[in-house]
């Protein structure tokens, strides 16, 4: 299998710690949308789905090290990073559809599905939705969206939205509305989240509009794939949910990654790609 785009011409190649990232777009019914993999084509498949506003850099640092056993794919979720604008409004539901429009395109018939936060629901909805396609899950700093969840979001304060200002104020309220869920000395996880947050095609505020109107409590108990639950104890919005996600899953653990906070995947890499390996290993 190659890698669907534009052809040659159409990948970038970048040496990241392990087997080469390779970055395409496929164009799917929704347009074009990017996607990023390592790893060998025939080996196993695993999909990598991003939070919201990020995109597939998230994951820049865990392809090269899942890709030396598996085909690691991360796509760019409709609407962010280079993917192509929504041509709806933004569901979980849509998404899901999406991801599976992509898998088909590389011919890939079934894949371990690993998503974090935004990316944690859209998986639930793609094994629940389509659960041929999925051998199992791995549910990072995932929400459980039910009736209590989506009451509470209702009267929240919007999480990353501001208001553009001529001087550029608004950037540094973007820092400062994430500075103190992520950890003190990694301005580099910050810079990433705002230069993704600038891509966004659309609503900033879409995506957690997505997740909060999701019903989840309806979908979960079709999951019978094999769940993995990473929690990371400095996560406040997430590391609560992991319990709750277990009491509804047949086949789930928990599995916490000690330091973890919002920005898990790029701030852990290494341990973050440890814990799926294992995960997958225990399944063979």
């Amino acid at each position: 299998m190659a890698p669907a785009g534009d052809g040659d011409a159409g990948l970038a190649r970048q040496r990241v710690n392990g087997p080469d990232i390779r970055r395409a777009f496929a164009a799917l019914s929704v347009g074009q949308v990017h996607y990023a993999c390592a790893g060998e084509a025939s080996a196993p498949a695993v999909l990598f789905l991003h939070q919201t506003p990020r995109s597939w850099a998230e994951y820049r640092a865990v392809l090269p090290l899942v890709g030396r056993r598996y085909l690691a794919v991360a796509m760019d979720t409709v609407g962010f990073g280079d993917s192509a604008p929504a041509p709806w409004a933004p569901t979980i539901e849509h998404w899901a559809s999406v991801a599976v429009e992509l898998l088909a395109s590389l011919g890939i018939e079934k894949a371990h599905v690993v998503g974090h936060h935004t990316g944690g629901v859209i998986a639930v909805e793609l094994a629940a939705a389509w659960p041929e396609r999925v051998g199992s899950l791995v549910l990072s700093s995932t929400p459980f969206t039910d009736a209590a969840f989506r009451a509470a979001r209702a009267t929240s304060k919007p999480i990353d939205a501001v208001t553009r200002s001529g001087d550029g104020a608004h950037l540094l309220q973007m820092w400062r509305n994430r500075q103190g869920f992520y950890p003190a000395d990694r301005a580099d996880l910050l810079e990433a989240f705002v230069l993704d947050a600038l891509k966004v095609r659309g609503d900033l505020e879409g995506g957690h509009r997505a997740v909060a109107s999701y019903r989840m409590e309806e979908r979960i108990g079709r999951i019978r794939q094999p769940v993995l639950l990473l929690r990371a104890p400095g996560d406040p919005f997430a590391s609560p949910h992991a319990a709750e996600l277990a009491a509804y899953l047949r086949d789930a653990r928990i599995v916490d990654i000690e330091g973890g906070m919002v920005p898990l995947p790029d701030q852990l890499p290494d341990a973050f790609a440890e814990a799926i390996l294992d995960f997958l290993d225990r399944l063979e």
